[in-house]
């Protein structure tokens, strides 16, 4: 089930380069990428996925925002060390817009379960590893992705584990319609 989401939530969503997430969703689609935080060695093989996958994002006319629990320098430097430099992100220290969205705090199974453990190898084996820091985000928080074509949820991935790995061409099939 797709969830609803206030529209004055979009619209009080700014990213870095102060464009409000309402008025691109209405110009674009646009995936909007939750992270649970940049140590996560999950969210450092999205942030590789996505990498690989931008320009195909970019020429389909569907916008990458990434939403993150650090401070706008930081992010920075993460989304450059993943070749994502100049990518449009919302930062929220406080989770308020992953409250929003109905991304909870994980579970113990969600978090450290044996599936995510496997996982947890298979990602370290590709050359991501594992940083905890407060300043990188709270571990405990689940991510998402919500793809939003004219201020409404047209599709969405909600992770049940933090090891899930999305279908990023799922996104990349949306049949965009720009008027």
């Amino acid at each position: 089930m797709i969830i609803t989401i206030d529209p004055a939530i979009l619209n009080e969503m700014v990213t870095n380069n102060y464009e409000n997430l309402e008025k691109l969703s209405d110009e674009r689609p646009v995936l909007l990428v939750f992270l649970r935080h940049f140590g996560c060695i999950f969210c450092k093989e999205a942030l590789c996925d996505l990498s690989e996958k931008r320009t195909q994002f970019e020429n389909k006319g569907i916008q990458l925002i990434f939403v993150h629990m650090s401070e706008n320098d930081i992010a920075d430097q993460y989304f450059n060390n993943y070749n994502l430099s100049g990518v449009s992100h919302i930062s929220d220290p406080t989770a308020r817009y992953y409250k929003s969205f109905k991304l909870t705090k994980g579970s113990f199974t969600q978090l450290f379960g044996l599936r995510t453990w496997i996982r947890g190898y298979s990602a370290k084996k590709e050359g991501h590893q594992l940083e905890l820091a407060k300043h990188l985000g709270d571990s405990t928080q689940m991510p998402g992705l919500f793809l939003i074509h004219n201020g409404k949820i047209r599709d969405q991935f909600i992770h049940k584990r933090a090891s899930d790995r999305p279908d990023y061409d799922r996104f990349l099939s949306y049949n965009v319609k720009v008027q």
